[in-house]
């Protein structure tokens, strides 16, 4: 019968509590916090460049025009969320993408991207840093406001979706009196996205507000404006 080595028993014990420290270390380690993903951050994209001779002779076209600060109804107020809807499970739900923002709330991206497109064809002022200037003009000019009633990504299933749009154009004149009403129309717009994930609803989204722009222009044009 052999006989126990005392030394060799405490060479096994430490070797077992060092495989168990390991062991903890290790656990204690994948309990650590896991850094979080970066948020894509979207706007509109490059628009279209115009020839400066183009856009000179195109900006003496039609009478200068006061562009109101955008209004968005459909949507929470200077939100920078991108908002979709579940069309085939609860269209009444809008929901926000947890790792996707615009960069700025839709808003503003949506009202520069029209005065972008409607200054190419005549001067266009900011309600907010023209009424200065359009003192200096000969006549008060129009004015333009927008309100956005929808602005989401609509899932018609989990791999199909469109971007959709929906803003209501009010035309107004500005007199010493007040604001005389001169027409109103709706532009609704759905434009269907390259993918099912918030890059191709944002552009979808902008490829919306880019037509609805160039129609608005059209519109203006219509109304002498």
């Amino acid at each position: 019968m052999s006989t126990l080595n005392p030394h060799a028993l405490m060479g096994h014990a430490r070797r077992a509590l060092m495989a168990v420290g390991v062991l903890a270390l290790l656990a204690g380690c994948s309990a650590l916090p896991q850094k979080p993903a970066p948020v894509a951050r979207y706007d509109f994209g490059l628009q279209a460049p115009q020839t400066a001779g183009a856009a000179v002779s195109k900006a003496s076209v039609q009478a200068p025009l006061v562009l109101a600060k955008v209004r968005a109804s459909g949507m929470p107020e200077a939100s920078a969320s991108i908002l979709y809807r579940l069309a085939y499970a609860n269209d009444r739900e809008l929901r926000p993408y947890t790792q996707a923002r615009w960069t700025a709330p839709a808003e503003q991206l949506i009202q520069q991207r029209v005065r972008d497109t409607l200054a190419q064809q005549r001067a266009v002022l900011l309600d907010d840093d023209g009424a200065t200037q359009a003192l200096q003009l000969p006549a008060l000019p129009a004015m333009l406001r927008l309100e956005v009633e929808e602005f989401s990504q609509v899932f018609d299933s989990s791999t199909s979706s469109r971007g959709v749009l929906r803003m209501r154009a009010t035309l107004t004149e500005v007199t010493p009196r007040g604001e005389k009403w001169l027409g109103q129309q709706v532009f609704s717009l759905s434009q269907p996205a390259a993918s099912a994930d918030a890059a191709g609803g944002t552009a979808a989204l902008a490829t919306a507000v880019t037509e609805a722009a160039q129609q608005l222009d059209a519109w203006l044009r219509q109304q002498g404006r």
